[in-house]
């Protein structure tokens, strides 16, 4: 049985999540593109599972967002995972697009950007992603820079993730990202990871060893008037990670042949991710699946230590 939030939207959030929320519980928000669109059948859907386990070894509650059938769906069932998992066409639906799905009666799977917009409308303060889009290489001339970064700015969600993909300008990212106020906290690491490398070689602006003052980072950064998120980040395990000289050959000999084969916009992220799958020989498949289960844990942990502080402060309030 669905709880329909009580907005303008037609927004379904289910029983466990919504008794979670009303109950100061954590929750963690969880994207549906990883489901569709970032791993192979039937890698999807059992990593989707073990993400979401993974959020529940880490002390909170999986949303999973996803919309289907006109409808936003916070907190998918096993059986709607399976739905995403198994049916091909469905959708990347990022926040520009949430209008028109919703109106046409469609369905479409989350990436990190919708899935920010409607975790704040739903009230989940925390998200888990592999990583975030951000600034293309080549941006200078094609201004081609991920949706994420933008709504990073908009949505109270801390986010937290493995960095951003080594296809990206990450450089030029981390350059938006401080313009745009966004605090950047590494955890328990010096660097600024790489999705499926430890560290991108740029310095992370600051680094938190310690899940309850991440927590008080957050809160710090909302009552200060931050109306975005707070980007914290985790790098993938030294075990399933690939050494950054190999993938960044890579994805320089992908981004000469997308440019000779006219590959631009939304086309590229998914050209030069093939291009790395292809090369690494199914490590960056593994590295993926790692990294989503290693940032759930994570999120869930730091979910619970900002339940905690909420907590806290409403108590010393009363």
């Amino acid at each position: 049985m669905r709880r329909l939030h009580d907005t303008a939207l037609p927004l379904a959030i289910s029983d466990e999540v919504a008794t979670a929320l009303a109950e100061a519980q954590p929750v963690v928000a969880l994207e549906s593109n990883v489901i569709t669109h970032g791993l192979p059948y039937p890698d999807n859907i059992v990593t989707a599972c073990r993400v979401e386990q993974a959020v529940r070894d880490g002390g909170a509650v999986p949303a999973t967002i996803g919309i289907d059938a006109g409808r936003i769906i916070v907190g998918m069932t096993a059986r709607e995972i399976e739905q995403f998992a198994s049916t091909s066409g469905i959708p990347k639906v990022s926040t520009r697009d949430i209008p028109v799905i919703l109106a046409a009666g469609g369905a479409g799977a989350t990436t990190v950007a919708s899935s920010l917009a409607l975790a704040d409308i739903a009230g989940i303060a925390v998200f888990s992603s592999a990583g975030i889009g951000g600034v293309h290489r080549g941006a200078e001339s094609t201004m081609d820079i991920s949706s994420d970064l933008i709504q990073l700015t908009r949505s109270r969600v801390a986010v937290v993730c493995a960095g951003g993909k080594s296809i990206l300008d990450l450089g030029l990212t981390m350059e938006v990202l401080e313009t745009q106020c966004v605090p950047v906290i590494a955890f328990r690491s010096d660097d600024f990871p790489a999705f499926y490398c430890p560290s991108s070689g740029i310095r992370s602006p600051h680094r938190l060893d310690d899940e309850t003052a991440v927590a008080r980072a957050i809160e710090y950064h909302w009552s200060l008037g931050g109306q975005g998120s707070v980007l914290i980040t985790t790098p993938i395990r030294d075990a399933d990670a690939i050494d950054r000289a190999e993938i960044d050959e890579v994805i320089a000999t992908a981004v000469a042949a997308a440019r000779r084969d006219g590959v631009r916009g939304n086309a590229l992220t998914r050209y030069l991710m093939r291009a790395v799958e292809r090369h690494t020989g199914g490590r960056s498949t593994r590295a993926n699946m790692s990294v989503l289960i290693s940032t759930a844990e994570l999120a869930g942990r730091l979910a619970s230590a900002h339940a905690r502080v909420r907590r806290m402060r409403r108590e010393v309030r009363s």
